[in-house]
């Protein structure tokens, strides 16, 4: 499995949420503490994506090694600063490539992605699924992975005008049908909201002010984190955070 965290809120430096806390997310790459379904570390890459004080995209910076042994992460994330940001660790299921492009976040436009869990008898499983989609994203999947696909299943509702909820709940449903055992946490946001499922693994929420912060585990033992039931729909904005039942989204 991997881990994965998503904020919105008054900009601070990456450094904060990434590498600072007791339990950031450079420390759950090699001591997560909830790794159900299989795996024991993260070490099969890290991305971050931020978005930037007036761009109208975010960026990405994604690597295929151990979020620990980048040399230069340290000063990158001290120095960059924002509002909004998805970042992930990532644990391999056996058989996918470990390449930097199957790297969470995937994105296109304002869009950020990632999946912590596994797609139930890959490739299979979900064939009829990719069948649906253009042919065009499918030749320009990020990678063979699972994760690559259901960002294009996602991308292709919020195309059509779902909303990101929509999207991502109707794109769990869909494959925990096609796939049951699936395990499909997801995360999306354009940089002023997140939409995110907890779907057999867990996810903890962190309301501050105007601030919102979403993680696969806990960054410390604070007071302020709940743990978010499985089967939710979360939506989330600056102002606060919303849970639907997926059987009702």
């Amino acid at each position: 499995m991997c881990r994965h965290l998503a904020y919105l809120g008054a900009p601070q430096p990456l450094s904060r949420l990434l590498l600072e806390p007791p339990h950031a997310l450079v420390r759950q790459a090699w001591a997560p503490r909830d790794m159900r379904g299989g795996g024991t570390i993260n070490a099969d890459g890290f991305g971050i994506g931020w978005y930037p004080s007036g761009a109208a995209e975010p960026v990405r910076y994604r690597r295929a090694t151990p979020m620990w042994s980048d040399a230069g992460l340290s000063a990158l994330a001290a120095t960059t600063v924002s509002g909004a940001v998805l970042a992930a660790v990532r644990s391999a299921t056996v058989g996918m490539p470990v390449i930097e492009t199957a790297v969470a976040p995937f994105g296109t436009g304002p869009w950020l992605f990632s999946h912590n869990g596994v797609v139930a008898g890959w490739p299979a499983s979900v064939a009829k699924l990719a069948e649906r989609l253009p042919t065009a994203d499918l030749l320009t999947l990020a990678a063979p992975t699972d994760a690559a696909l259901l960002w294009a299943l996602v991308h292709d509702r919020l195309r059509a005008g779902a909303t990101p909820g929509e999207a991502v709940a109707a794109t769990v449903r869909e494959v925990d049908a096609a796939a049951p055992g699936s395990r499909l946490n997801l995360l999306l946001t354009d940089g002023t909201a997140v939409a995110a499922t907890t779907f057999g693994h867990s996810l903890a929420v962190r309301e501050e002010g105007s601030a919102v912060l979403l993680s696969s585990e806990a960054l410390d033992d604070g007071p302020g984190w709940r743990s978010v039931p499985d089967r939710q729909l979360i939506t989330a904005t600056a102002r606060g955070i919303d849970l639907t039942p997926l059987g009702e989204a």
